[in-house]
């Protein structure tokens, strides 16, 4: 029997090997020829589901698994080749019950009882990996076994369903201690990372004090000698012992003079020791004792290193907060920050690192003293270059610190342009003198002129709303970009100004320079995905929304297994984190907003027929009525540090997006006292303010969401109600439910525009260029999305019910001539939307800089079409539906007997009249052939607007770039090739815009072919 089964393995192999590689026909043939030999063969057949499921014959696939589960497999092989199908389709919950089966038929079985505990981990089941990794401990005393389920206790109290309850989390950590102290009690703890989470348990307990002292202990000593001293200083931090704090951090400073981790918490711990009026031995506890030991280590140093005077400066800005006197002071901020540019100007970090102090020195006018003084200190002028590299950095430094400083912003539009054109000079001047020979992967060192320049030069172009200038900065980056292919600061301004004008094919160009790729999909995809559900290139759209959405769904199957090598190796210190990154990207709200745009892109973006377009919904059907998206739970994880910022952080102008709870960040020059913010780290207003600007983007992208869900659902509802058989013949069950689906989804709809409404959100401003770009939300609320959504769902659930229940003038007037003011509405909205649109495209044509408003215009454009993309799809499904029914003979039923459709149909009626209020007799159901005339009508409406709107698109005029673009920039001896591409790329990008769109709107008339 074993060489049989060896026999059977060795013809299987060719088989996994044919599945990995791809060629899955080729498997099924071979699987096919043994299982003809021998039926029984489980691993075979479950290596047939696999290539079924490849080959995308998913039924069959899921019958020959059910038949096999049902036998409860127990061999190793058939259980990986069942695994691997259940991860493919998702159902990582029925693995635990193939292994659970398999334990139970063999319960002393090492290996199994391991996949079984691997398989709860996928699902975070974290009791019933408790249970198991007992059961494990129990078979094989082994320590790694016990203390997966110490680290499951752990789990179940941090991130399981009692996470809330802080009475059962406290029950849960005291168990897992328990369990701890019971090895530790029979001398049984052995490894380093066993000690760890020892103190991971004491520490979310609380019991610092407990921590502490293992972590002295001779046995923490012992396994876990390298213990990383921030977890003592840690420790030290939150038990309050600041005097010991203080004597570490002083040795361990003196050990290494530039962490600027270790000065933070040495200042901290001075200034605790300060507010309690301790005065330990061989600490540093008044101010003068801190900048005396900050001096010596200054002193001492044989090399120059910044952690001691940025610590300095630390201390000042603390003692500012504290609100010391003047004469208390080690100095004025701004004379320390000019001592700091003289000795790191010439580094490329000295501009950040003063970036942290600037705000403190006050008034905001001294900052443009500060500057300027610093300026001057170089000894250039507008007729000299920097003689070295040096030289070129401080200059840099000095430019950067001055536009945060604000002095761009109180000069006027014509000194702004001069400053551009004189950094465009110094960008080619360094790239000439210093930025020959070096790596492709290296950014040039005079590089920052050019970013700043494009900064600069798109300020311009707001202030005077024009697109000159942001066509200058798009081809100062185009030269930046040929000699520094790799500066990914240059590709994200492009993108940024692409999209800023509109321009969706080139900012796909830019998008796809940059390369983003796994994480970044999530991290940065916004700065892309965002502004393409209204872009105009549904291709584009498409592409990017199927690379990001495979990320999240591949991804989700890679971080399922991340944990299992924790537990392997036994690290138990990163299972939290790897979970809450697992759980980050699971909820994630750019995964969540992309899923959702897809699924409206598909029917918006759809070429072909209505039945292409009905099998295409099919397969990916969702279900208007369950709500998937955990709202409580969604994560924003975007990256807004990735633009550096040198825009001044107080808008004198109010600018909302730099808006800072901070009393030092209102943009008032005069004097105010500081707040007592001891706690706060250095650079706490920056992250303030990034916060703030984050939250405001995401209350506004969030209602973008529910927006864009609601009408996701309330559309596909419709279409669902529509696919239903009409009441003429007998209708399928759940029919009522489908109808009650879509009247919830169409109050809910009502409700929520109005919400949204209501909280009056403020656009993000678009003065700077690395400001977030306004939400979509924005252009959805200015267009009639509420009204015309509201009355085509009115329309589409009366044609359902056979008669409208607007108002009680039904009874008065006719059922049908109810449904045809219903019919009427839809179609004065659909001419409101050629209007709206034709308008647009007229105002746009009207404006003297076509470019400026082009963004504008093919916003309000590509809204509308999609609007008419939706209607055209619902309407056409239910005009199918009514010529069905309309060629379809009804038979009545007998006399005195009520047939169950009749039965299903009145009380869904009579639901519909309690639902809306309406009170007496249920009108007569007008006929199909009456209900389809009425679609009929609107549908014709649709064609005859579609048509015009292609008219319209047809004279929609793309923006003229002007020629003396080239010599402007010939004139600053940058690359002419620059210029002429940007205008290629800004022309093509508009007039493949009208393009797609014009073939876009003629795809329409192909879903409404059989209706006109």
């Amino acid at each position: 029997m074993q060489n049989d089964d060896f026999v059977y393995e060795r013809k299987l192999r060719p088989i996994w090997e044919s599945i990995e590689i791809g060629n899955y026909k080729k498997a099924l043939q071979d699987v096919e020829k043994m299982l003809k030999k021998k039926p029984t063969i489980q691993c075979a057949r479950a290596l047939k589901a696999w290539a079924f499921l490849r080959l995308g014959r998913e039924e069959e696939s899921n019958a020959i698994i059910a038949a096999l589960v049902q036998e409860e497999p127990v061999e190793a092989p058939t259980l990986h080749a069942l695994t691997l199908c259940y991860k493919e389709t998702h159902r990582l919950d029925k693995i635990c019950t193939l292994f659970s089966n398999a334990v139970r038929q063999v319960p002393g079985s090492e290996e199994l009882l391991s996949q079984l505990f691997i398989a709860y981990m996928r699902v975070d089941d974290f009791k019933a990996q408790q249970s198991v990794a007992l059961q494990l401990y129990k078979l094989r005393p082994r320590n790694s076994y016990y203390f997966w389920a110490v680290m499951s206790v752990v789990l179940q109290a941090l991130r399981g369903p009692d996470a809330d309850n802080a009475q059962k989390v406290q029950l849960l950590l005291a168990l897992a201690q328990r369990m701890v102290d019971k090895f530790i009690a029979e001398n049984k703890l052995e490894g380093a990372q066993e000690a760890q989470l020892y103190l991971q348990i004491l520490q979310e307990q609380h019991k610092y004090g407990e921590a502490y002292e293992f972590l002295h202990g001779a046995l923490c000593q012992k396994l876990y000698p390298g213990a990383p001293v921030y977890g003592k200083i840690d420790l030290l931090k939150k038990l309050n012992k600041w005097g010991e704090l203080n004597r570490l951090l002083k040795e361990l400073l003196l050990q290494d003079q530039d962490r600027w981790d270790y000065y933070q918490d040495y200042i901290n711990s001075t200034f605790e020791l300060i507010k309690a009026r301790e005065k330990p031995d061989g600490t540093d506890h008044t101010v003068e004792m801190c900048h005396e030991f900050l001096c010596d280590i200054i002193e001492a140093q044989a090399k120059k290193c910044r952690g001691p005077y940025l610590a300095r400066l630390e201390l000042n800005r603390r003692m500012l907060e504290q609100r010391y006197d003047e004469e208390q002071l080690f100095g004025k901020m701004s004379d320390m920050l000019a001592e700091y540019f003289e000795l790191f100007g010439d580094k490329p970090c000295c501009a950040l690192d003063m970036k942290l102090f600037l705000e403190y020195v006050r008034p905001a006018s001294e900052r443009r003293v500060l500057a300027t003084k610093l300026l001057n200190g170089l000894g250039l002028s507008s007729a000299t270059l920097p003689a070295s590299k040096a030289q070129m950095q401080r200059h840099i430094c000095t430019l950067q610190l001055a536009r945060y400083s604000g002095a761009h912003a109180v000069v006027s539009e014509e000194l702004l342009h001069a400053i551009y054109t004189s950094l465009s000079l110094h960008y080619e001047h360094g790239f000439n003198a210093h930025g020959q020979g070096l790596l492709v992967t290296d950014m040039g060192p005079s590089d920052p002129y050019a970013i700043l320049a494009a900064q600069i030069m798109y300020e311009r172009a707001w202030r005077i709303q024009r697109s000159e200038p942001a066509i200058e900065a798009l081809c100062l980056l185009g030269h930046l970009l040929s000699n520094s292919v790799n500066n990914f600061h240059a590709k994200l301004l492009v993108l940024q100004l692409y999209h800023r004008l509109g321009l969706t094919l080139a900012a796909q160009e830019a998008y796809e320079a940059l390369d983003i790729k796994h994480i970044q999909l999530d991290s940065l995809g916004y700065l892309h995905c965002a502004q393409l559900a209204n872009g105009g290139f549904p291709a584009y759209a498409k592409t990017i929304y199927d690379r990001t959405l495979n990320f999240f769904e591949n991804d989700n199957e890679a971080s399922a297994e991340f944990p299992k090598a924790s537990y392997n190796f036994g690290t138990y210190s990163k299972l939290v984190e790897i979970i809450d990154f697992r759980n980050r990207l699971t909820n994630s709200f750019h995964f969540t907003l992309v899923s959702v745009e897809a699924q409206l892109l598909m029917v918006v973006g759809f070429v072909g027929t209505l039945p292409q377009l009905l099998s295409l919904y099919r397969q990916t059907r969702p279900k208007p009525g369950v709500d998937r998206i955990r709202w409580n739970k969604l994560a924003d994880n975007r990256d807004l540090t990735i633009f550096v910022c040198w825009d001044p952080p107080g808008d004198e102008e109010g600018d909302a997006t730099n808006v800072s709870p901070h009393p030092m960040a209102n943009g008032n020059d005069s004097e105010q006292p500081f707040a007592p913010t001891s706690s706060k780290p250095v650079g706490a207003l920056l992250e303030e303010r990034r916060e703030a600007l984050q939250k405001v983007s995401y209350e506004q992208d969030y209602d973008l969401l529910r927006l864009r869900s609601g009408l996701q659902r309330m559309v596909f509802s419709l279409v669902e109600l529509g696919l239903v058989r009409p009441s003429g013949q007998e209708e399928p069950s759940g029919t009522t439910s489908e109808y009650a689906v879509a009247l919830k989804l169409r109050d809910h709809w009502v409700t929520l525009t109005e919400e949204i409404r209501r909280k009056q959100h403020v656009p993000i401003s678009g003065r700077y260029l690395v400001n977030l770009l306004p939400s979509r939300l924005h252009l959805y609320l200015r267009l009639p999305y509420e009204a015309v959504f509201t009355h085509l769902a009115d329309f589409v659930l009366s044609l359902w019910r056979g008669y409208s229940s607007d108002q009680k003038q039904d009874h008065q007037t006719g059922s049908l001539e109810a449904l045809s003011q219903q019919a009427e509405r839809c179609v004065n909205d659909v001419t409101n939307l050629f209007e709206t649109l034709k308008r647009a495209i007229d105002t746009y044509h009207e404006s003297v800089d076509l470019l400026w408003h082009w963004k504008t215009t093919h916003e309000l454009v590509n809204g509308c079409i999609e609007m008419i993309s939706l209607m055209v799809f619902v309407l056409a499904v239910c005009y199918d539906k009514y010529v069905h029914a309309s060629s379809t003979p009804t038979v009545a039923p007998a006399s005195g007997k009520r047939s169950k459709k009749q039965t299903t149909n009145d009380a869904a009626a009579n639901s519909d009249t309690a639902t809306n209020g309406a009170s007496g007799p249920t009108p007569a159901c007008v006929p199909e052939k009456d209900r389809l005339a009425l679609v009929t009508k609107v549908l014709r409406a649709l064609k005859q607007r579609i048509n015009e709107t292609d008219l319209a698109l047809a004279s929609w005029k793309p923006p003229v770039v002007e020629d003396t673009l080239s010599a402007a920039v010939e004139q600053m001896s940058l690359n002419p090739k620059c210029a002429t591409t940007v205008q290629a790329r800004i022309v093509l990008s508009a007039q493949s815009e009208v393009k797609e769109l014009r073939k876009l709107v003629k795809d329409k008339l192909k879903l409404m072919s059989k209706a006109i």
